[in-house]
């Protein structure tokens, strides 16, 4: 049993989600410039699948960034299936060669990143409201831009190395029409 535990940490680490890279996208298109890609009004709606890989909330999320040279601000708004909001603001930082460095209240420390090709990767650890136990949780985030200029999300969530959640989402920028 422990070497079979023991298999799936090591063969998750080379294969699937975990073992990609910046260097898997530095030459597919288009481009993801965040400057341009996270701008703006971004209409977001979202899953977050539990540990048995169930469904355990949905949402959607208006956003909204700004950037001032290579310093961004993007706002989040979330509504949850089960009627709860949350605000959370990233300061995103880009540095030379596609570096991001990310920021937020419920972030602690800093998130680091890469922008590569069609591809951006975020990896900090968030912290989970009281109402949700409070844990801090290992995040992996994926942003893959679209042809039409939506962005796949996907994200996965561990606590001691064990994947406790994932969520997938798309954003695309906002046009005319009442808010969801």
């Amino acid at each position: 049993m422990a070497l079979t535990v023991l298999l799936a940490l090591i063969a998750r680490r080379w294969i699937g989600f975990a073992a990609q890279s910046p260097a898997d996208y530095s030459a597919h298109g288009p481009a993801f410039d965040p400057r341009q890609h996270l701008s703006g009004p971004i209409q977001c709606e979202g899953v977050i699948y539990g540990p048995t890989g169930r469904v355990a909330s949905r949402f959607v999320a208006d956003m909204h960034g700004t950037w001032d040279g290579a310093v961004g601000t993007l706002r989040e708004d979330f509504r949850y299936d089960s009627g709860l909001e949350q605000a959370r603001c990233w300061t995103l930082h880009l540095g030379n060669g596609g570096d991001i460095r990310a920021l937020a209240a419920d972030v602690p420390g800093e998130g680091s990143g890469q922008v590569s090709g069609s591809s951006v990767v975020l990896r900090y650890n968030i912290q989970l409201a009281p109402s949700a136990g409070g844990h801090v949780l290992q995040v992996t985030d994926w942003m893959y831009l679209m042809e039409n200029g939506t962005i796949m999300n996907r994200s996965q969530f561990f606590k001691w190395g064990i994947k406790v959640a994932e969520l997938v989402a798309t954003m695309r920028p906002k046009t005319g029409g009442a808010a969801a």
